[in-house]
């Protein structure tokens, strides 16, 4: 088979890896293209991944100019997605990026949209993406508004694709480059700037200069501090930037004491690697799969942007625990024991596409089969 993988977001490339990874092995040929998006592309030139790039970053300073912006750098994609299509003629498209829906309707080409966002949080990209894939591949608890019948469920979290046992084994060696010993307690806290799709619909807030400043000197008693961020730190916290290739960053999550920021990709992707979690922003509560992680499996907790008192004492909560790794190391294990592993998973899907689909209709629980042996 001929698969072409559209990726917009840094944290698409690693939940489709491994997937390209077996399809390669299996003899598929494969291409990708991306739209550019934070370090999306620091990453697959990291990693020696070839790529197509069918879109540049756009700068944007309010939610009008996102979303006027992003129209017309949609209409762009589309068109350059459109003219590489017809010359590559895949079999199947799968990915994250609106263009291949539109494009996979006028060509007739099967595409498969992977999103783990709720439809009532992410309208904008759901909207323009729904109503034109062929399928919708989401967990079980994703809302996807009414387009119900075109979705492919599973059991599971798109980030366990690349941080579970199988793929992903912490390398200590990031420790030594930040001369940190091994038991040394150390802080990652990570800055982004709103500007996703599912920001659109109202105006989101985080972590500001001012609540890092005031929360920062008390956890420097305690741990060292790292922060990273998409855009250029303020003056007042540029001393603790931190500056590691970006396919290490989740070596760096996986031995932290404490990961607090505004991001919801990065906050999953700690909790899941075993590591206490904060996350600070206006969407706690409104995604499904956060949920999961903070209130089912105890992983970390979700701080609104108007209760920015809570961030020390939760800090010091996990600070003081001196046992919290390996409680967190047990809270993992369930987890993964729970959920469905995405990379077998979406393997079958493609691979026997579209009778796996009809297989799934008629029984829901065939996933089971490709459940994680932890």
């Amino acid at each position: 088979m001929k698969i072409l993988f559209a990726l917009n977001h840094p944290a698409h490339y690693y939940l489709f890896k491994h997937i390209i990874i077996s399809l390669r092995k299996n003899g598929h040929s494969i291409e990708i293209v991306i739209k550019e998006k934070d370090i999306l592309e620091q990453s697959l030139i990291a990693e020696n991944i070839g790529y197509t790039k069918i879109s540049q970053k756009r700068k944007v300073k309010s939610k009008y100019s996102i979303l006027i912006k992003g129209i017309v750098e949609l209409f762009q994609r589309d068109i350059k997605l459109f003219k590489f299509l017809k010359k590559l003629k895949p079999n199947i498209m799968l990915g994250t990026d609106i263009a291949i829906c539109h494009v996979g309707k006028l060509l007739s080409i099967p595409s498969l949209v992977y999103n783990e966002d709720d439809f009532e949080i992410n309208k904008y990209f759901c909207k323009l993406s729904y109503s034109f894939a062929t399928n919708i591949v989401a967990p079980e608890n994703t809302s996807v508004g009414k387009y119900i019948d075109k979705k492919i469920s599973y059991n599971g979290i798109q980030k366990m694709a690349y941080l579970g046992s199988d793929y992903f084994t912490p390398n200590r060696d990031i420790l030594d480059s930040l001369n940190l010993k091994e038991n040394d307690p150390f802080i990652v806290i990570r800055l982004v700037s709103l500007t996703a799709g599912h920001d659109i619909e109202g105006d989101h807030t985080g972590l500001s200069e001012s609540i890092l400043n005031r929360l920062i000197p008390v956890l420097l008693k305690r741990a060292k501090v790292f922060i990273t961020g998409e855009d250029n730190l303020p003056p007042s916290l540029i001393k603790y930037k931190l500056t590691i290739p970006v396919n290490k960053m989740h070596d760096l999550l996986a031995f932290a004491s404490l990961f607090i920021g505004d991001s919801q990709s990065m906050c999953a992707e700690a909790g899941i690697l075993g590591t206490p979690f904060i996350r600070f922003n206006d969407f706690v509560g409104k995604i499904e799969y956060l949920n999961d992680l903070e209130n089912k499996y105890k992983l970390g907790w979700g701080v609104n942007t108007d209760e920015s008192e809570q961030l020390i004492p939760l800090s010091m909560k996990v600070l003081d625990d001196i046992n919290i790794k390996e409680k967190w190391k047990e809270k993992r294990k369930r987890l993964f024991l729970d959920k469905v592993d995405l990379v077998r998973f979406s393997v079958w899907l493609i691979e026997k596409y579209p009778d796996s689909m009809k297989t799934l209709i008629k029984n829901p629980e065939f996933q089971n089969n490709y459940k994680y042996l932890y």
